[in-house]
């Protein structure tokens, strides 16, 4: 080890000795991968390896004295802690300002390689962060490190940084199409091997030394040729290139003849695509890169890329820009100059790459930060309201709008990635039904929808509260049905909405009252004045007497009796019968919410009723039950098994969530032939493991 590196390292170690990952394992694991990578893989001086170390040293103890360590490492030791010092939402999650902040925060080019470097080893740790640190390092790597490492010509990191992104961001796809290269892999040799047979001898006369390696694209590339071309994995025709690498003397116009050889050959031999031709000899890219690119057609109508260049062109592609001046030792000072000219070029200008040519962020997530710099993932078309319900339920509540990166908006503002967003909040502020208008994400309409249900369902027991006082004032009764025929006069669905209506004032309590009085005196009227109408005297009756009617199951069809919708009387139940104006009798259960008022006020129309014996082996009796159970999924099966066990037909089912409780209210409506049967079917109900409570209406 260099000497300049071990004192660096011995330094670091001496303050982060006691620093751990979040794995537990020692942080100088870091450090010393980070270092490695500089070295071995991006071929970096010394100097930039002592960076490393003293950066992270320095970067946790600011006071440490590092004074005596080369000019050069101290200017990248503090590029390095500035540039640490970036905030992601500093960067927008956009790649050219990311570059801009660190040209101005360091003076040496080579601290963005090394950031390269450091990156590169976090990614291949990745597994050790938690899910949330996990999920914002995956994005920065996507829309800031990789980005800057094509452009900085380090294509194999880039490459590495593709493939870890879309483990992690999709590892579905990944397997698919991982399994996919491994299971084709042979049949990319044989077509390897098919390509060059008719090339050997022309190459070989010409004296061209060479060998051939196959270059498949990432699986993260595939993925995105699939995405873009809207085809199959089958259908990406240039899963992997041919590589020429030609063994020569390190002469440009040796080289360039050299390539340019090879690339008659192949184009003799083979249909090439000039469309697809690019020309990188003769214009390198800006970072340098080196090669000739050609797709070409073999005899079996395949297509193949093929990819030229010489062994210093294949290193320096493969190294990146530090190669210019490693690639077999060579340090001369004009060398290294031209490198960090080209760094530096990279750096402050915008690639010469076509942006489809770059990852690209997804299409249905838009990543935004809190003031405070933390990161949010939200669905494409957010707003600032979803942005607020998405940090807390009661900022969420509260919202009465926003500032997008210092700018006053309101709450339906739609957000773009990379903005930093505070919510502004009132006191007096709650939940709209427009506000549903207002929000994409599945969270922000929940709870809305439940804030907004918490304050229908205050209204409506303030509602009851004001009628109940209203009526006991006025001593008037309201029964459940009165009430239902009020509802559905005024077009109320719902009981809840009907009283938080009575709370808010929109239903005036003085009208109820007149409907009532109306009600009362009509059915004053019939008693007094009208006549009852004649019926069958074979069914035995007489109003008032202590005369029993007997009730046959098969004629509750008829006219002369009917059951009240109001109870639902089965066969069994312990019933009264209640004489009409102009519908015969009206048999009630004794239970009936009815009950009391009419035998209380109209005594003299109470009938006494018994079932007739077996009549409810032939007749069928609705009924209504109200379950409420626990959210479990299994109960709604469990309360099917129990009814299908007994004599029952099911009529309707419904089940509706209460998300204030937590549980499920299941209606039942079903056809028994007696009361016994219903017993059965309530029993079992209610013995069952998630039910909560079994009421029959």
């Amino acid at each position: 080890m260099d000497e300049i590196v071990s004192k660096a390292r011995d330094l670091a170690l001496s303050v982060l000795k006691d620093e751990t990952r979040y794995d537990g394992t020692p942080f100088m694991g870091h450090v010393d991968g980070v270092a490695r990578i500089v070295e071995d893989e991006i071929a970096l001086p010394s100097s930039c390896v002592a960076a490393v170390y003293l950066h992270e040293a320095t970067r946790k103890h600011k006071d440490l004295d590092i004074s005596g360590f080369p000019h050069d490492v101290l200017v990248m030791t503090d590029g390095l802690n500035k540039i640490s010092s970036i905030r992601l939402k500093d960067t927008q999650l956009q790649a050219e300002k990311y570059k801009k902040l660190i040209v101005q925060y360091s003076t040496d080019p080579r601290v963005a390689v090394i950031k390269i470097g450091d990156r590169l080893e976090v990614m291949r740790s990745l597994a050790i962060f938690p899910k949330s640190l996990r999920e914002q390092k995956i994005l920065e790597t996507l829309m800031l490190y990789i980005p800057l490492a094509h452009q900085l010509g380090l294509y194999n990191i880039k490459r590495e940084l593709e493939d870890i992104y879309f483990r992690y961001a999709d590892p579905e796809q990944y397997r698919a199409i991982t399994n996919k290269l491994k299971a084709t892999e042979r049949d990319r040799e044989r077509l390897m091997m098919e390509f060059i047979e008719p090339l050997k001898q022309k190459l070989s006369d010409a004296g061209i030394k060479y060998k051939l390696k196959i270059r498949t694209k990432t699986a993260y590339s595939i993925y995105r040729k699939m995405q873009v071309q809207k085809v199959p994995f089958e259908g990406v025709y240039d899963v992997f290139a041919i590589r020429f690498i030609i063994d020569c003397d390190q002469d440009p116009k040796l080289e360039k003849e050299l390539c340019w050889k090879v690339y008659s050959y192949v184009t003799e031999e083979y249909e090439a695509d000039t469309k697809r031709l690019r020309d990188w000899l003769t214009t390198p890219r800006p970072n340098g890169y080196e090669s000739l690119h050609i797709t070409v057609k073999n005899a079996r109508g395949a297509y193949v890329e093929v990819q030229i260049r010489t062994k210093r062109m294949d290193y320096e592609a493969e190294n990146g820009n530090a190669a210019h001046w490693a690639y077999k030792g060579i340090q001369h000072e004009a060398s290294t100059d031209r490198w960090l000219e080209s760094v530096r070029y990279a750096l402050e200008h915008p690639a010469d790459t076509k942006p489809e040519d770059l990852p690209q962020p997804p299409k249905n997530e838009i990543f935004v930060y809190t003031p405070n710099g933390d990161l949010r993932i939200l669905a494409a078309g957010s707003s600032v309201l979803d942005f607020a319900f998405n940090i807390h339920t009661n900022i969420g509540s509260h919202c009465t709008g926003g500032k997008i990166n210092g700018k006053a908006v309101p709450i339906r503002e739609k957000l773009q990635t990379g903005d930093t967003v505070e919510i502004l909040m009132g006191k007096n502020q709650s939940p709209k039904r427009e506000w549903l208008n207002w929000v994409v994400t599945g969270k922000a309409r929940t709870k809305i929808k439940q804030e907004l249900d918490s304050a229908e369902r205050k209204a409506s027991a303030d509602g009851r509260e004001i009628l109940a006082r209203k009526f006991k004032n006025w001593k008037i009764d309201w029964s459940d049905a009165w009430q239902m025929e009020y509802m559905k006069a005024h077009k109320y669905s719902n009981v809840i909405n009907f009283m938080a209506d009575i709370s808010r004032g929109v239903v005036d309590v003085n009208d109820i009252k007149a409907f009532i009085q109306h009600k009362q005196e009509a059915v004053a009227t019939h008693t007094d004045h009208g006549e009852i109408p004649e019926v069958d005297h074979n069914l035995n009756y007489a109003a008032g007497s202590d005369e029993i009617l007997v009730i046959n199951a098969r004629n509750v069809k008829g006219l002369e009796y009917k059951l009240a919708k109001c109870c639902n009387p089965v066969f069994g139940d312990d019933v009264f019968g209640f004489v009409t104006r102009t519908e015969g009798i009206k048999i009630h259960r004794m239970s009936c919410p009815n009950a009391a008022q009419l035998m209380e006020k109209y005594p003299y129309r109470i009938q006494k009723v018994v079932w007739q014996e077996g009549s409810g082996n032939s007749g069928d009796f609705q009924v209504s039950l109200n379950i409420t159970a626990d959210k479990e999924q299994s109960v709604i099966a469990d309360v099917m098994s129990v009814i299908n066990r007994f004599k029952t037909s099911l009529r309707s089912f419904n089940v509706n969530e209460n998300d204030r409780n937590g549980s499920y209210e299941i209606s039942v409506r079903l056809l028994v032939p007696s009361n016994l049967e219903l017993d059965k079917v309530i029993s079992q109900l209610g013995m069952l493991k998630h039910v909560q409570k079994v009421k029959r209406l």
